[in-house]
C-alpha cells in the first residue's frame, strides 16, 4: 500500500478507537478519575493499538496478530474483571467492546476500510442505546418475538431452498416467487400489528396500510380484511388502511410506468389520477367518520400474524394465479386486454412493466395505457372479492363503493385522453 492509504488507514484505527471511547467516556462520565480500567484515552489507543499490530501483522505474520491479540485479551480482561469486582458489577460489555476497537483497528489496516468503520458506526449505535435496548425487551411479548422468529425463518432459511422456477405444466406457479409474496404478507401484517401498538388503532392503520400500498395493495387488503373479524368496532380503520393502499398502490404504479416510458404520463396519468382522487376523497371519509364514530376502542390484535392463516392465502394466490394463466393463454397471444384482465388478477405490475417497455415499439401510449388500466380494473375487483370473502359483506361494502366510483371516474377521462 502507498504511504498516503497506511496514513489514511491508521487514522481510520484512530478514529475507531476515538468513537468507542467518546461513547465509553460519556456511559461512564459520572465515575471518578482512576476507577474505570478504560476510558476516552484508553480506547482510542486500544483502536490504534491494534491498527500497529495490524500493520505488523501483515509484515511478519498472522501468527504475531494471534498471539497479540490473545495477549492485549487477557491484560485488559484482567483490569475490566478488576473493575467490575470493585464495582460489583457483572458486566462483559467493557470487555467486548476492548476487543472489538482492538479488531476493527487491526481490520481497518488489513481489510476494508468502509465495512471496518461500518461495523464500529453500528457497533457504537448498539453500546449507546443501551436503555433504549433494554427498555424495548422489557415491552417485548413473547408472540411478538415468535413472530418475529418465524418472518426470519421464512425469509433466510425456507426462502433460498426453493426452486426459482415454474414446476406446474402450464407455468404459473413460481415457489420462490410464491413464497415472496407470502413473506410480504406476514411483513406487512407484522408492520400493521406495530403501527397499532405505536401510534394507536386509527393512524397505526393508515400508515400502515399507505406504506404497504408501495408493495402490494392486494395484501394490505387481504391482511385488513382478516383483521376486521377480530373487532366489528374496527372496521372503518382498517377500511382507512386498505383505501390509503389503493390510493399509493396507483400513484405507484402510474410513477413506474411514466418513468419507463414518458409517452404514457398523460394517457395514464390521468385516469389513474382521477381514480387516485377518488381514493383518496374515500379516505378522508372513511377516517371522519371513523373519528365520529369511536375514539377510545383499541383494535384487539393479539398476534402480528398466524403462520397458518398465511399459508391458507398462499394456496389461494396459488389457485387465482394458475387461474390467471389458464385464462390468459386462452385469449390467445394477441388478446392483451384478456391477458391483462387474467394477469391483473393476481397483480398489476407485470402487466404494467410489459406494457411500459412496448410503448413507442409495437404499442401506442393511448392503447398501453388502456391495458394496463384494464389490469388496474382486474386487480381492483380481485382486492374487492378479497374483502368479501375475509371480512365479509358489510366490511366490504364501503370498498366495494368507492372501487366503483374510482372505476367510473378513471372511465370518464378515457376519451379524453386516446
Amino acid at each position: 500500500m502507498t504511504t498516503l492509504d497506511l496514513f489514511e488507514r491508521l487514522a481510520l484505527a484512530f478514529s475507531i478507537g476515538l468513537l468507542f471511547s467518546v461513547e465509553r467516556g460519556w456511559q461512564e462520565r459520572e465515575a471518578k478519575d482512576g476507577s474505570r480500567a478504560a476510558g476516552i484515552r484508553t480506547f482510542t489507543l486500544v483502536g490504534l493499538l491494534g491498527g500497529i499490530w495490524g500493520l505488523l501483522g501483515g509484515l511478519v505474520g498472522g501468527v504475531a496478530l494471534g498471539l497479540a491479540t490473545l495477549g492485549f485479551a487477557g491484560w485488559f480482561g484482567f483490569f475490566e474483571w478488576r473493575e467490575e469486582s470493585a464495582a460489583g458489577k457483572h458486566s462483559v460489555t467493557g470487555f467486548v467492546a476492548g476487543l472489538l476497537a482492538f479488531a476493527l483497528g487491526a481490520y481497518a489496516i488489513l481489510g476494508d476500510k468502509i465495512a471496518a468503520g461500518s461495523v464500529a458506526v453500528a457497533a457504537t449505535f448498539i453500546l449507546a442505546e443501551r436503555r433504549a435496548l433494554h427498555g424495548f425487551l422489557e415491552k417485548l411479548k413473547w408472540i411478538e418475538l415468535r413472530a418475529a422468529l418465524l418472518l426470519l425463518v421464512m425469509t433466510f432459511v425456507l426462502l433460498p431452498v426453493l426452486p426459482d422456477r415454474a414446476i406446474d405444466p402450464w407455468g404459473a406457479i413460481n415457489p420462490h416467487q410464491l413464497w415472496v409474496l407470502s413473506i410480504l404478507t406476514a411483513g406487512i401484517s407484522y408492520a400493521g400489528y406495530l403501527a397499532v401498538e405505536l401510534a394507536g388503532t386509527r393512524n397505526g392503520l393508515l400508515y400502515a396500510g399507505a406504506a404497504g400500498g408501495l408493495v402490494s395493495s392486494t395484501t394490505v387488503t387481504w391482511t385488513f380484511a382478516r383483521m376486521s373479524r377480530l373487532d366489528e368496532q374496527g372496521h372503518m380503520d382498517l377500511a382507512v388502511g386498505i383505501i390509503a393502499s389503493w390510493t399509493v398502490s396507483l400513484i405507484r404504479m402510474t410513477t413506474i410506468a411514466t418513468i419507463l416510458a414518458p409517452a404514457l404520463a398523460f394517457p395514464l396519468g390521468a385516469p389513474a389520477g382521477a381514480a387516485a382522487c377518488v381514493t383518496l376523497a374515500g379516505l378522508c371519509l372513511l377516517y371522519r367518520r371513523s373519528a365520529l364514530q369511536r375514539t377510545d376502542i383499541k383494535l384487539a390484535l393479539t398476534d402480528p400474524f398466524d403462520i397458518w392463516t398465511i399459508l391458507q392465502f398462499t394456496a389461494v394466490l396459488a389457485a387465482v394465479m394458475l387461474g390467471a394463466k389458464l385464462l390468459s393463454d386462452g385469449f390467445g397471444q394477441g388478446g392483451l386486454l384478456g391477458l391483462a384482465a387474467a394477469s391483473g388478477l393476481a397483480d398489476v405490475d407485470p402487466i404494467t412493466l410489459s406494457m411500459a417497455r412496448e410503448t413507442g415499439t409495437t404499442l401506442t401510449a393511448g392503447y398501453a395505457a388502456i391495458v394496463i388500466l384494464v389490469a388496474a380494473g382486474a386487480n381492483l375487483v380481485a382486492k374487492c372479492a378479497l374483502a368479501v370473502l375475509f371480512g365479509g359483506v358489510r366490511f366490504a361494502a364501503p370498498l366495494i363503493a368507492i372501487g366503483v366510483i374510482s372505476v367510473l371516474a378513471a372511465g370518464a377521462v378515457v376519451p379524453f385522453v386516446r
